[in-house]
């Protein structure tokens, strides 16, 4: 396996190969130390957030194929200063003349508003109104650039907050009523934007209109929500018994007596804050009593409350660090604190592998790597072709076929569920009852090896039943499920479509396989499926699989002619190529001699094949008419109507010419920002950009108004008005995209 390595500025980059899982970060120290010039004492590794310490290997830190570890270059050490430092200078702080105390000015001849007077102070965030104290005031000329410090009563923990004059007002004190109120009257309303019908906070608001009959009271305002954001335009206001009139700025008249409390939307929406319900939420997680709040903990990830005897087992005294509840406990294995190196996980601790005995130096093949990206434009459970990849697609290695979405696991055979069906197979010779004749194959179910102790694969030492991927298979039957006898489709095209994928190693069975990797050979339906006596002589289940796919067979004349027209070349991992092109080089540097050519394992000297084939195609690659890709008269008058994305669109269809590229091509142009997939029912806005409906909903709900693109901002009243030509001919090119959106 290979990996990058580069230094935190970016500016250099090195790929290093003929690494594997188990080597040390010692020894990577050394590679880097050849490549980059830097001593091993001067490197500082770091891997997703964590430090690589010596004594790891790379497997500890879960690094994988072609991943990027950064370099931070420790300086070299500074010479010593020769001049003299007098005692007056050091180098914790620069020596600073003490400023001279300034004279306190009188707090009463500035501003509108005294110290210790009560005032409504408005929140910057949100716009509501709070009631608070002035607790100082500070500033220039009276009545101009005054700052006043203030600290809200219901919310002491904010400590005090420095505010200008348009943030204060004299706290409000008169209640209206319901024949005071007329439209285009400003004042002060309780009001929930999240939810009307609950009690809120405090803004300022417009009236529009009232209406009044025999039993109700109903009034429409404009709330204003200052300078954070839009005003909430016919807003029905729930408590018209309780509105305010706003006090003018700088209004002395205070009576005697404190103005009224006003009372804002419970803290806890599950209990009202009603002192006499127990509540989970705002109290005491086990018991949910409000009881003994000095003996309540809070748990550092989900902020919920525990009383220390409610805890099993309970707490006599408080936690000098951070605690977590027993829901949100870490596992310790797995944090590395400060200073600290990396420890050993539970997970990696009980693999087979962990206390194997063996030496093999594992972990240098593909099939230790995992997907570096997964198919998105169809579901995982999807039947039928892949959108745009065709019969006699190749890859090198079954993780590659995995992030292509044709065929998802990495090593089992069979992709499905139980009860609902199989999705895809594998054909890879890896039993001995498989019969494959090209058009038509039968295949042996999955099961009955004891595959202890980490083993690829073992002989037949049980009967195979027929439950999980077996059972899933079996379902594609057009027939009744008889997991005793079997069952024959009564009408074999009728059945679900699975998708096969031949591998290079069943070609010691089957003249159909590739010569290499593994190819998608289109779609098969399941004719039958039966019990009977393997070779091995235990119980197997077999299937006989028939193609039906409009598409030839890649092994015909017209199949091999069609993937010559597609351009279709086998693909490999990125830095693939490459890293074998340097593994044949420092061989031919090193100047191998026959001993040690006699010495070189078997799987070498076929990638050294492999590689002397590739040569002429990596320096002068052919270029091949492809086949362009067709458009039905149906797209093409769906691409013409959506008018708006004229542009994107005249891009795409330059890749008519690419063949399959041109799905790949759709599918990164009309790629949702917010969900990083293919678009559905795409908001075109105004910025022609494209988002998902429900992505922008999401942003709309959480008070943000603009493109998520470009930050355009598209108003709060904005028309979210689905693009359905846009959506119908997304629709035809990746049938399924849309299940599970």
């Amino acid at each position: 396996m290979w990996i990058q390595v580069r230094t935190m500025d970016g500016r250099e980059t090195h790929r290093i190969d003929s690494l594997s899982k188990l080597t040390k970060v010692e020894e990577l120290r050394e590679r880097i130390q050849e490549l980059f010039k830097v001593e091993q004492d001067r490197q500082r590794l770091f891997y997703r957030g964590k430090q690589m310490e010596d004594g790891h290997t790379l497997f500890d830190y879960s690094l994988g194929l072609n991943d990027i570890v950064q370099l931070l270059v420790r300086q070299l050490p500074s010479p010593p200063v020769s001049a003299p430092v007098t005692t007056e200078e050091t180098d914790d702080a620069p020596v600073t003349e003490p400023e001279e105390p300034r004279p306190e000015e009188e707090p009463t001849t500035l501003g509108l508003y005294k110290i210790k007077e009560l005032v409504d102070a408005r929140d910057l965030h949100m716009g509501a109104w709070f009631e608070a104290e002035v607790v100082n005031v500070t500033g220039g000329t009276p009545g101009d650039d005054v700052i006043y410090h203030i600290r809200y009563e219901d919310y002491p923990e904010n400590g005090v907050v420095q505010m200008t004059a348009k943030d204060v007002r004299p706290r409000a004190r008169s209640k209206l009523s319901w024949d005071d109120l007329r439209a285009g009257l400003v004042v002060m309303i309780n009001y929930n934007p999240d939810d009307p019908q609950e009690r809120g906070y405090w803004y300022d608001a417009e009236i529009l209109r009232k209406r009044e009959t025999r039993t109700i009271k109903e009034l429409y305002a404009k709330v204003l929500m200052g300078e954070v954001g839009d005003s909430l335009d016919d807003c029905r206001i729930k408590f018209v018994d309780e509105i305010y009139k706003v006090e003018e700025p700088g209004s002395s008249a205070q009576s005697s007596e404190p103005p009224p409390k006003r009372q804002s939307g419970p803290e806890c929406k599950d209990c009202k804050d009603n002192p006499k319900v127990k509540c989970r939420m705002c109290a005491c997680h086990i018991c949910g009593g409000k009881q003994d709040p000095g003996k309540q903990l809070l748990c550092d990830e989900c902020d919920m409350a525990f009383h220390m005897y409610c805890l099993d087992p309970p707490l006599t005294s408080l936690p000098q660090d951070d605690w977590y509840c027993p829901e949100c406990r870490n596992d310790a294995s797995e944090v590395v604190l400060a200073g600290e190196k990396l420890k050993e996980s539970k997970k990696k601790a009980k693999m087979a592998s962990a206390s194997s005995s063996s030496r093999r130096d594992w972990g240098k093949g593909m099939a230790c790597v995992g997907r570096s990206r997964e198919c998105t434009i169809v579901p995982s459970n999807h039947y039928g072709p892949i959108p745009g990849v065709p019969v006699g697609t190749m890859w090198k290695f079954r993780v590659q076929v995995s992030e292509a979405g044709v065929h998802r696991p990495h090593v089992a055979g069979i992709h499905g569920r139980s009860h609902d069906g199989s999705y895809s197979l594998v054909l890879a010779g890896g039993y001995e009852d498989d019969v494959d004749n090209g058009t038509e194959f039968t295949y042996t179910g999955s099961g009955g090896r004891d595959l202890s102790g980490n083993k690829r694969t073992a002989e037949q030492s049980c009967d195979q039943k027929l439950t999980n991927t077996n059972r899933a298979l079996a379902m594609n039957c057009n027939a009744p499920i008889n997991d005793k006898q079997g069952a024959v489709s009564k009408d074999w095209k009728a059945g679900k479509s699975v998708r096969v994928v031949r591998n290079a190693k069943g070609r010691k069975h089957s003249k159909y396989a590739p010569e290499d990797g593994n190819r998608y050979d289109g779609i098969y339906k399941v004719v039958k499926y039966w019990p009977e006596k393997g070779k091995s002589g235990f119980l197997v289940w077999r299937y006989l699989l028939k193609r039906d796919d409009e598409e030839p067979a890649p092994w015909t004349k017209e199949g091999r002619e069609r993937v010559k027209k597609l351009g279709l070349t086998m693909h490999y991992p990125e830095g693939y190529l490459e890293s074998v092109a340097n593994k044949e080089r420092e061989k031919e540097n090193a100047g191998v001699n026959g001993v040690e050519e006699t010495q070189i394992t078997g799987k070498r000297k076929r990638n050294s094949e492999n590689t002397k084939a590739l040569k002429p195609s990596i320096g002068t690659p052919k270029k091949t008419k492809v086949e362009r890709y067709k458009l039905t008269p149906e797209q093409k008058e769906l691409i013409k109507k959506d008018e708006l994305n004229a542009k994107l669109w005249n891009e795409v269809m330059s890749f008519l010419k690419e063949g399959p590229k041109f799905i790949n091509k759709v599918e990164e142009t009309f790629l949702c920002i917010c969900c990083q997939e293919v678009v559905y029912e795409p908001i075109t806005t105004d910025c022609l950009h494209n988002i998902c409906k429900t992505c922008l909903d999401r942003s709309f709900k959480a008070s943000v108004y603009s493109c998520p693109a470009c930050r355009h901002d598209l108003g709060k009243n904005y028309d979210i008005r689905v693009n359905k030509p846009l959506q119908t001919v997304l629709g035809q090119l990746f049938p399924g995209y849309e299940s599970g959106r």
